[in-house]
């Protein structure tokens, strides 16, 4: 049995289908094409006001590594400042340093910023080296939560790390499995796991509801005449699967 159904999302329409499909908690953020980036101030307004769950949001100003300069640290404390002006829940933050350990000063001065909001150390931790020495620390940090494909390409191929880490952590940290997780994987992925917190995108497009327009222009990579946003029916499959 699932404790928590998370389901990131990148876009305001997205809210509602997601409580629709059951999730019980959102990950709010930017660019999920890019991994996920910071969520807009606006983005995290809108979610404060009007969505009806439990919403934390990612902070990562930027797409690579999570090794973080000085002024990346600024970005992110400054983000973590309006993830609380907005009444969000809970952030969602990760580090780590040039020889592949979490940056345990960068990560202190982010759970400071955040105050009583609930933390979560994000996939960073699927790039580090040292595993279990990384845990230790994240523990010792305070963190609540870690989201993790247990070093793999999907949670359901690091499984079987992803079961060791529980096994390691006990009640200390809860583990949260993420990464190519679908209702047609999830039950297998709990049963060999035992994880009792998800998390997923759910994502499929919708058209451009535009009637006019260059359809031969391109903004960036991807096709802007469709749009991203949360299938209800994708995250239901799940929940109907773990409850």
């Amino acid at each position: 049995m699932l404790n928590h159904i998370e389901v990131c999302i990148d876009n305001a329409e997205s809210f509602n289908y997601a409580q629709q499909g059951g999730a019980t908690r959102i990950e709010l953020c930017s660019a999920l094409s890019l991994g996920g980036l910071t969520p807009s101030a606006g983005l995290m307004m809108q979610a404060g006001r009007y969505c009806c769950l439990p919403v934390h949001a990612l902070i990562r100003p930027r797409q690579g590594d999570f090794l973080f300069n000085e002024q990346d640290v600024e970005i992110m404390l400054a983000d973590i400042f309006q993830a609380k002006l907005s009444g969000l829940q809970g952030v969602v933050i990760g580090a780590l340093n040039a020889d592949g350990l979490i940056d345990k000063d960068i990560t202190r001065s982010l759970i400071k910023e955040a105050g009583k909001m609930d933390i979560t150390f994000h996939r960073a931790i699927d790039q580090s080296v040292g595993l279990y020495a990384n845990l230790d620390t994240i523990m010792g940090l305070g963190c609540s939560r870690l989201l993790t494909s247990g070093q793999a390409s999907s949670a359901l191929l690091g499984a079987q790390t992803i079961k060791d880490m529980i096994h390691y952590c006990q009640s200390h940290l809860t583990i949260m499995a993420g990464a190519g997780i679908t209702g047609e994987n999830a039950a297998e992925l709990i049963k060999i796991t035992g994880v009792k917190e998800v998390h997923l995108s759910g994502k499929t497009t919708r058209p451009s509801l535009m009637s006019l327009s260059h359809s031969d222009i391109k903004m960036g990579m991807l096709d802007d005449h469709l749009i991203p946003i949360t299938n209800s029916e994708s995250i239901r499959a799940v929940s109907e699967l773990c409850y």
